[in-house]
């Protein structure tokens, strides 16, 4: 397990953080379409806390996209970077998970987030954030839909509706199994919205929750408790 310090000039207060998401959202690239799904790898990463204990552990788990194998895994651990304050949560995790995968023995990648990527209030969430600084393709793949609005897609899985910012598609509503849920898919870096959905179905054999966000919470939950007994 990588060990983390925060880094030098990090943001410590919510004017510095959202001055660094107006820069480095300008960066941001939309008009690629992203990795064919079922090919190459594909690495999720995921975040668990320990709050009494300033402790965040991250891990970073790659898959090969056709089998949904694990090809390899790598866990960081550092202090909480940043304090809670919605919209900002990034800055909270992004060294960790900059760690996790750099200590990575392969290339990582297409990276997929429990989170938001365009789907954010500042168009900037973490897998936005993560692929700028990394150069990844990023996608996000949330539970929830933030403050976002949509209509309910199908029932069948497969099927999907815009997730609305007003009149502006930030993301989909995704249903990846039938009769469940649905899950909130957006683009991070680099990949269409349209493949990010394809990507995030051929995740999704069995579960509501794509298997590298399944992976990652389990390697990064059994990390912290590794790291703090």
């Amino acid at each position: 397990m990588t060990k983390v310090r925060i880094p030098a000039g990090w943001p410590a207060t919510e004017e510095q953080a959202r001055a660094v998401q107006d820069e480095l959202r300008e960066r941001v690239v939309l008009d690629e379409p992203g990795p064919p799904p079922g090919t190459g790898r594909v690495t999720g990463v995921d975040v668990a806390y320990d709050d009494e204990r300033d402790v965040v552990v991250a891990a970073a788990v790659v898959l090969d996209a056709a089998t949904l194998d694990v090809v390899a895994e790598a866990t960081a651990v550092g202090q909480v970077s940043f304090p809670y304050v919605p919209g900002l949560l990034a800055f909270r995790e992004i060294p960790t998970v900059l760690a996790a995968l750099d200590a990575l023995p392969c290339a990582p990648g297409l990276v997929v987030c429990d989170g938001y990527g365009l789907a954010h209030p500042r168009r900037f969430g973490l897998a936005s954030h993560l692929g700028v600084l990394t150069g990844l393709p990023t996608i996000g793949v949330a539970k929830n839909p933030f403050t976002f609005s949509y209509d309910e897609p199908g029932a069948r899985r497969g099927s999907a509706s815009p997730l609305q910012a007003g009149a502006e598609e930030v993301g989909r509503a995704l249903r990846t199994q039938d009769g469940i849920k649905p899950v909130f898919v957006s683009v991070g870096h680099r990949v269409s919205l349209a493949n990010a959905c394809a990507h995030t179905l051929t995740l999704t054999p069995k579960y509501r929750l794509p298997e590298s966000t399944r992976r990652a919470d389990s390697l990064c939950r059994r990390a912290l408790r590794e790291a703090t007994a």
